[in-house]
C-alpha cells in the first residue's frame, strides 16, 4: 500500500538521458539525499545532474516518518563511549546544523511541505538509562532534558526531550527541491568505472560522482556490503486518534515511534533485518498496539520502510574508498534519513568544495572502526569470505500444498526452490539465490516479496526486482 505522502503528492516526471553527457558532478539517486546533494552543489556553483533508475522521489523518501531530529534513540551516551567525545559532538551539531538547513531552505524559496517545529522524545522504562542520556546529550551542547511529563497512556517511566526539532511532508519538500536541479529518471546506472557512469542510456563523465542511492551496487573498492545491513519497519496511518505534541519513540526491540500529520497519526515500529520475517505478522503487532492505546482509531493507510544500518551508529558519508579520490558516498542512515541526508549535502558540497568539513571525521566512510569485518585487512580480504552462506528458511511444502496467496521455499520437481501461489491459484516459481552476491532469499509474508538477509535486495512475489544492491530480479531461471 502506498505512504499517505505517496497518496497525496505528485512530483513532475522527468526525460530520461538521451545520449552520452559530460559534467562536473554527477550524482546517482534522486531520493531526499540525491536531489539535496544536488542542490546544494549547484548553490555554490558547480555543475550537477542526478540519474534516477525510477523516478524521483521513488525509493525511501516516500516511505518516511520524516522526522527531522538530532534525537536518535539511544545514542549519544554510546557514540561518547565508543567513538569519543569530539566526534559523538560533531556528530550531534551535524544533525542540529542540518535541522536548521532546512528552515533556511524552507524560509528561503517559501516551501509548502507542512514543516512544524516541535519537540523529540525517545521514551522508556529504565529511568537511570534515560537520565544518563540525557546529560550526555546535553553535555555535548544539546538541547536534551530528561522528562516525565509524557501522555497517560505511555508505557514510560520517562523521556528524553529535544527541543526545536521538526516535521514535515517529505514529498511536498522533495517536490520543490528537485524542481531546482537536472534531473535524468528511468536512467539506471549499471556500471561506474573512474569518471564514467554506464547507463541504460548513454554514458555519463564526470570530475566527481556521488553514490546516494540508498545502498551502493558498487561492491570493490569500498566494501559496503560487508560493512552495512538493512531492517525494515512498518507504519500505519490512523485517523480518530489524539494529538500529539511532539515526535516519540520507544526504547527497545518493540518501540514504537509516534507522530502527527495534520489529522492523522503515525504509528511505526515492528522492525527485523531484512530477510528475517517468516512468521510476518509485523502490521498486526502495529494494529494490536493501536487498538490498545487508541480503541476509536481506525487505519487509513499502511506501509514499510527500510535502512542501512552500520555497526557504530554514525552514517557513511564522504570519500567513497582510497582508490576513487572523485567518488563519494551518502549511505547507512540508521532509520534517520531526512536529517542524514541534509547532513549529506552539508558535508559534501564542503569536500567537493575543497574545504574540511566540520563534521567529516565522524561520518569519514573509511573509519576502521565502523565496521570492516574481522581479519579483513585489506579490500576483498578473507574475512569477507562465507558471509553468504546465511540460510534463514527451510523447504516445509510441497510446491502443491502453498496456499493462495503465500509464497515460500518449497519441493517443486523434487528441488528446493521459491515459489508463490496467487490468489487464482497460479504458481510462480523464482530463484532462491540472490543475484547480487548469492545469500538465499527469505519470504516476507507481511510485503509477499522476497528479501535478502545478507544485504536487503528485496523481489516482488514474482521475482521483479523492488530494491537493491541487487540490479536485476529473479525470476525461474534468471538468478
Amino acid at each position: 500500500m502506498e505512504s499517505i505522502w505517496s497518496q497525496g503528492c505528485q512530483i513532475r516526471a522527468r526525460e530520461p538521458l538521451s545520449g552520452d553527457l559530460e559534467c562536473e558532478v554527477a550524482v546517482v539517486g534522486a531520493g531526499m539525499a540525491g536531489v539535496l546533494i544536488a542542490h546544494a552543489l549547484q548553490e555554490a556553483g558547480h555543475q550537477v545532474v542526478v540519474l534516477e533508475a525510477n523516478r524521483t522521489g521513488s525509493g525511501q523518501t516516500g516511505n518516511t516518518t520524516a522526522k527531522v531530529t538530532a534525537q536518535h534513540g539511544l545514542i549519544y551516551e554510546k557514540l561518547i563511549r565508543t567513538l569519543g567525545k569530539d566526534r559523538a559532538r560533531q556528530y550531534g551539531q551535524a544533525h542540529q546544523a542540518a535541522i536548521q538547513a532546512y528552515r533556511d531552505l524552507i524560509r528561503k524559496e517559501r516551501i509548502d511541505c507542512g514543516w512544524q517545529d516541535c519537540s523529540a522524545y525517545v521514551y522508556g522504562k529504565d529511568r537511570e538509562q534515560l537520565q544518563g542520556e540525557a546529560e550526555a546529550a546535553a553535555s555535548l551542547g544539546l538541547p536534551a532534558v530528561f522528562t516525565r511529563d509524557l501522555p497517560p497512556w505511555l508505557p514510560a517511566e520517562g523521556a528524553v526531550r529535544f527541543d526545536h526539532q521538526g516535521q514535515f511532508h517529505p514529498l511536498q519538500f522533495l517536490r520543490a527541491v528537485s524542481g531546482r536541479v537536472t534531473i535524468y529518471e528511468n536512467t539506471p546506472v549499471q556500471i561506474a568505472e573512474g569518471d564514467l557512469l554506464y547507463t541504460t542510456r548513454g554514458k555519463v563523465r564526470a570530475e566527481h560522482i556521488v553514490f546516494a542511492c540508498h545502498y551502493p551496487f558498487v561492491n570493490v573498492p569500498g566494501l559496503y556490503f560487508a560493512r552495512m545491513h538493512q531492517t525494515r519497519s512498518y507504519v500505519l496511518a490512523l485517523e480518530h486518534v489524539p494529538r500529539l505534541d511532539g515526535m516519540f519513540i520507544g526504547v527497545g526491540p518493540d518501540s514504537i515511534s509516534l507522530r502527527n500529520h495534520g489529522d492523522l497519526l503515525l504509528l511505526g515500529g515492528g522492525g527485523h533485518r531484512t530477510g528475517e520475517n517468516p512468521e510476518g505478522g509485523r502490521y498486526d503487532f502495529l494494529r494490536q498496539v493501536a487498538g490498545a492505546w487508541f480503541p476509536g482509531s481506525r487505519e487509513v493507510a499502511h506501509w514499510s520502510a527500510q535502512d542501512c544500518m552500520t555497526p557504530d551508529g554514525a552514517a557513511y558519508i564522504g570519500p567513497f574508498a582510497p582508490s576513487r579520490p572523485h567518488w563519494y558516498v551518502a549511505t547507512g542512515f540508521q532509520k534517520w534519513g531526512m536529517t542524514a541526508s541534509m547532513v549529506s549535502a552539508l558535508v559534501l558540497r564542503d569536500l567537493i568544495d575543497g574545504k574540511q568539513s566540520p563534521y567529516g571525521e565522524v561520518f569519514d566512510p573509511g573509519r576502521l572502526e565502523a565496521g570492516l569485518l574481522p581479519g579483513l585487512a585489506k579490500e576483498g580480504g578473507p574475512a569477507v569470505k562465507g558471509i553468504m552462506k546465511q540460510v534463514f528458511q527451510r523447504p516445509k511444502l510441497q510446491a502443491d500444498q502453498l496456499p493462495a496467496g503465500h509464497g515460500g521455499i518449497v519441493k517443486l520437481d523434487g528441488k528446493k526452490a521459491g515459489a508463490y501461489r496467487d490468489e487464482n491459484g497460479d504458481l510462480y516459481p523464482v530463484a532462491t539465490r540472490c543475484p547480487h552476491l548469492g545469500c538465499q532469499l527469505a519470504w516476507n509474508p507481511d510485503e509477499k516479496s522476497w528479501d535478502c538477509p545478507c544485504h536487503g535486495s528485496r523481489f516482488d512475489c514474482r521475482g521483479e526486482l523492488l530494491s537493491g544492491p541487487a540490479q536485476r530480479g529473479i525470476c525461474h531461471g534468471n538468478g
